[in-house]
């Protein structure tokens, strides 16, 4: 793919719902992850979480056949526009998280779950939360992915996953690890906090989260492989 393809998918214009996740730092990030695996005709890719479409419509344009998944109508409604408005075709179906495709397997599985640390221990069921609001140590959502992805990836498919600092990928890699999988962090960036987790600064800095004065955040990817 030529760099002026990867650059016009990167600043491409998304339309977004009200509620629905905007692509922003982690997004890119993922994106940038995304680019390095061998993705052609034939290679099918699961989007889970999709919200936005932002990673589906890319990995369409890759040239996969790409099946989106999210457990918000609204997310669901704007991937299929932006898939319209900027011609990919992709599969748009609704999914918590896996719960809805038993038994399908994939050469590549891509996900951006919630993953803030929330001073409330239970995660919402509905509003535009749900897309970051994941638990007291932001693993609520990120332990579950850990736990039904592998089965979802055939021999040699992928995992690429993203999250915060904040929530240990040392964890996500010794999970992903004990699953069977070969799983180890690609990338690092570290960015500014964000609304939300600015929202919330003193209750991570009480927590130990956040150090005192620190206002950035920490987000990795993680790449897992099956044997």
């Amino acid at each position: 793919m030529s760099a002026d393809m990867a650059e016009n998918t990167r600043t491409a214009r998304l339309m977004t719902l009200p509620g629905v996740y905007a692509p922003q730092h982690d997004t890119r990030l993922l994106m940038a992850a995304l680019n390095r695996e061998d993705i052609g005709p034939g290679t099918e890719v699961l989007d889970v979480g999709t919200g936005s479409g932002a990673l589906a419509l890319h990995a369409a344009q890759l040239g996969a056949r790409v099946t989106a998944v999210d457990v918000a109508w609204r997310a669901l409604m704007t991937a299929q526009l932006n898939a319209l408005l900027h011609r990919r075709r992709i599969t748009v179906q609704r999914s918590d998280l896996l719960s809805a495709l038993p038994g399908r397997s994939y050469d590549l599985v891509i996900c951006n779950p919630p993953y803030v640390p929330s001073p409330v221990a239970g995660l919402p069921v509905r509003g535009a939360a749900r897309a970051w609001e994941a638990g007291r140590d932001g693993r609520a959502v990120l332990d579950r992915v850990c736990g039904t992805a592998p089965a979802a990836l055939r021999p040699g498919g992928r995992l690429l996953l993203v999250h915060s600092g904040l929530c240990d990928s040392d964890v996500t890699v010794r999970r992903l690890s004990d699953a069977g999988l070969q799983a180890r962090v690609t990338d690092r960036a570290f960015v500014p906090l964000g609304p939300v987790m600015r929202s919330r600064l003193r209750w991570l800095r009480e927590t130990g989260l956040v150090d005192e004065g620190d206002m950035t955040e920490e987000l990795v990817v993680i790449r897992a492989e099956h044997a």
